[in-house]
């Protein structure tokens, strides 16, 4: 009777796989973009209580949850056909900025990106006083 030699299996190794595994994982995050960055060009002008506003400027004043443009309350998708009705052939119209204590930078940010889908505007942004 011939006695059988009983064969032992070897173990797979998985230390290749997980070397596979994290080039794939350091080649993805290295590839891919995360997050979108944009860019808004600011002028920042200081602003007095005596301040006012030139002839052929107009004030936007953003606050919480409201936009008044030059006194009048304005809904931010109006915003962009009331800039366009502003500018005239002969000069690009000035918008200063002023913002409420209360206003988040995403909301000054928000509606400054709607400010420069306009072209042709030249926006500044007040420091508050």
């Amino acid at each position: 009777m011939a006695l059988r030699r009983i064969r032992r299996r070897r173990r797979a190794s998985i230390t290749s796989l997980i070397d596979v595994i994290f080039l794939l994982l350091l080649f993805f995050m290295l590839a891919s973009t995360f997050s979108h960055f944009s860019e808004v060009e600011l002028a920042s002008v200081q602003s007095g209580p005596g301040e006012t506003s030139d002839a052929t400027g107009h004030t936007l004043l953003i606050g919480t949850h409201s936009l008044m443009l030059d006194h009048d309350r304005i809904s931010r998708e109006a915003l962009a056909a009331r800039l366009e009705a502003l500018k005239r052939p002969e000069e690009s119209p000035s918008i200063a900025v002023d913002v409420t204590g209360e206003v988040s930078t995403q909301e000054l940010i928000d509606v400054l990106g709607i400010m420069a889908r306009v072209p042709g505007l030249q926006v500044q942004v007040r420091e508050p006083a």
